[in-house]
């Protein structure tokens, strides 16, 4: 059998070539270069206060965490101000939720109705790719260094965070939100370390991906049946980090979905691994984007493929020798006792409405809450003009309520069209139908289908091989 697998990385070495790795030393903060979106500047730019902390995890990642502690025409006095800390989604950064600047973006809006708000970035992205020992430009280091997913996120850096908010503003609660990946590291943190549900008052999680049973992107759905096989060849290759920070210096306003791993000659493996899924040519990415493990996008994958929330698959031997159990457990979200409103909207291409009820129902004090604009995005919570009036204004209502302690209002699980139960019924009875002729990789892409189906049966050859 070994003869397929040289066979196989010969094939694929000729088609994604070799990896040259990175000469940017990011080892420190104080190295952050210029070219990157500088937070702490934008806020006091807009006229308003801001503050940059560093914070280290248990195991040894340095995240910086951005304040705001109270408005442009306040001033800090004795008062107290709930406190709110910000949690942003997958390839973003605390930056998606003040680049907007003060007329539309959300943390401006949040200040300004009298809360201290505290931002987080989460380990690997740009504005924390940082770790005591580890260095994410050296070749053989980036492996350990990005070696993590969005449960370290959940467990690890958000606990710390959250604590040094706390004790920095000598408060024994704080307010939450989180967006799409936000919300995953929430329900993550809530149901791994359940004591730190006493630490957040509240929680308002905007296109929280979680479940992910009714994933409505056909073409990640097809992708993720394959993930384990593309994670493993993208390994081999030397990708570990999705949208790097090379590409950033060279291509600040022409990101695209062919460049994930900071050059095109990538392309393929960047749409093996989802990225057309994940980042649209109209985004303005060159603002949004800031980065991520590929692990945490493989894991996502993982979950879309078992249809089933929970922790990373390592293969069968492995699973029983970290969890006692062949199979990952799951994200129990009973064991959640935080207030949570789920914030959702019909035309988000990464989270289905049904999914969102069905984290409802098992989230015991919790409720749904649709987006009243049908063409809301999943993006749209921090870039859109109009996120104030869609969403923004009930979470500043909603948190005043709680501050007054007034949870009247907690309705549950909202009635779903009978259409969308309908077309899940068409999908299930079609099976073969998995992507749509506009999702199907062209010639021009470097890779016919049948190259791709060719690609991953060598990918599952040498998965097996590994195992």
């Amino acid at each position: 059998m070994l003869w397929v697998y040289f066979i196989a990385s010969i094939f694929i070495s000729s088609l994604v070539g070799p990896n040259n790795g990175y000469t940017v030393n990011r080892n420190l903060p104080e190295e952050e270069p210029k070219e990157i979106f500088d937070t702490y500047q934008a806020i006091l730019d807009e006229g308003y206060p801001a503050e940059t902390h560093h914070v280290t995890t248990p195991d040894g990642y340095i995240l910086e965490v951005i304040r705001i502690p109270h408005g442009r025409n306040q001033t800090r006095n004795n008062a107290p101000r709930p406190v709110v800390f910000m949690m942003h989604g997958l390839l973003a950064a605390a930056s998606s939720f003040v680049i907007r600047g003060s007329e539309y973006s959300i943390a401006y809006h949040l200040v300004d109705a009298g809360f201290d708000i505290w931002m987080g970035n989460a380990r690997g992205n740009h504005f924390s790719r940082f770790h005591i020992t580890l260095d994410p430009d050296h070749p053989e280091e980036k492996f350990d260094f990005f070696d993590f997913t969005f449960e370290e996120i959940g467990m690890y850096d958000l606990p710390t965070m959250i604590d040094y908010v706390l004790e920095k503003t000598g408060r024994e609660e704080l307010h939450y939100i989180g967006h799409s990946q936000g919300g995953t590291a929430f329900l993550v943190l809530s149901t791994m370390r359940p004591d730190y549900n006493k630490k957040i008052k509240a929680a308002h999680l905007m296109a929280a991906v979680g479940y992910q049973d009714h994933m409505p992107n056909e073409q990640l759905i097809s992708l993720a049946r394959h993930v384990d096989a593309i994670y493993a060849i993208a390994l081999l290759q030397g990708l570990v980090e999705y949208f790097p920070l090379d590409q950033l210096f060279e291509e600040r306003r022409s990101i695209n979905p062919d460049n994930c791993f900071g050059d095109t000659k990538y392309k393929d493996m960047c749409y093996l691994s989802g990225s057309r899924g994940l980042v649209s040519d109209e985004t303005d990415a060159s603002l949004l984007l800031a980065g991520a493990s590929l692990k945490q996008i493989a894991h996502y994958g993982q979950n879309i493929r078992d249809i089933k929330f929970r922790r990373w698959h390592h293969g069968d031997a492995k699973n029983i020798e970290i969890y006692g159990t062949i199979d990952p457990p799951i994200y129990d979200l009973n064991q959640i006792s935080t207030y949570v409103t789920m914030h959702y909207s019909l035309s988000d291409t990464l989270l289905d409405e049904r999914d969102v009820i069905a984290m409802v129902n098992d989230i015991p004090k919790s409720k749904a809450r649709k987006v009243e604009r049908e063409s809301f995005l999943h993006e749209d919570y921090v870039t859109s003009k109009d996120a104030k009036e869609m969403v923004t204004d009930f979470i500043i209502e909603d948190i005043w309520k709680i501050e007054a302690g007034n949870f009247d209002d907690w309705d549950k699980t909202p009635v779903i069209e009978e259409d969308k139960e309908e077309e899940d019924k068409e999908v299930e009875d079609n099976p073969g139908v998995t992507e749509s002729p506009g999702e199907v990789p062209s010639a021009a892409c470097g890779l016919s289908l049948t190259l791709v189906q060719v690609y991953l049966i060598a990918c599952s050859f040498y998965v097996v091989l590994r195992k």
